[in-house]
């Protein structure tokens, strides 16, 4: 696989807007679970990304994953700068030049490794790991229908935080009262995951 500076222009615009259009659904999420700023946090980052657009799509793949981490670290308050900032700028980091799955699939899993790190967090928790851990199985299973099982995997992780027990980041505050709420990382991880297969499947 190969992304040209206009596939990567693409695939960060679509990521992009589409947070941006989901921010209010995200700000409610947030604010039935956590301190309500999610949404309008994530909406700034990538507000700021797309300021950068067309610099960081000329960069090689890494390059422009670590300038959207950047981005996101310096624009994005709260918790979700540092750990989306982490994501994308360690999956930028361990990206091979020669995209394959395999090669995709190790990346992914350094910058899962270093997102589990950052929020001292794993998969159960109630965070937006618990659509990233399940994103990697994905990968990790092989080339097969892909995308589908991709999109379908994010969907239903996502949903199923909705009857997980947060036990960490703010909503961990409310105990049994964070049940039946779906996490808002895990929304906002499902919601990038989706605008970058519709992009590819386009391409």
């Amino acid at each position: 696989m190969t992304l040209t500076p206009e596939l990567r222009g693409k695939l960060i615009e679509a990521v992009a807007n589409c947070v941006i259009q989901h921010a209010d659904e995200l700000v409610a999420l947030d604010q039935a679970i956590g301190d309500g700023d999610h949404g309008l946090n994530m909406k700034r980052g990538f507000e700021a990304v797309l300021a950068d657009l067309d610099k960081t799509s000329a960069l090689p793949t890494g390059e422009a994953l670590k300038a959207v981490g950047m981005a996101l670290v310096m624009k994005v308050g709260g918790a979700s700068g540092p750990l989306y900032g982490t994501l994308f700028m360690s999956l930028g980091k361990a990206l091979p030049e020669e995209l394959t799955v395999p090669g995709i699939a190790d990346a992914f899993a350094v910058a899962v490794d270093a997102v589990k790190a950052r929020g001292k967090s794993d998969a159960g928790e109630k965070t937006m790991l618990d659509v990233l851990v399940p994103l990697l199985e994905v990968l990790r299973s092989g080339a097969d229908d892909l995308p589908k099982r991709l999109h379908v995997c994010a969907t239903e992780a996502a949903g199923a935080t909705v009857s997980m027990k947060a036990t960490r980041g703010r909503a961990s505050f409310l105990g049994e009262r964070s049940i039946g709420h779906m996490d808002p990382g895990a929304r906002s991880s499902e919601l990038i995951v989706h605008a970058i297969l519709k992009v590819l499947t386009a391409a």
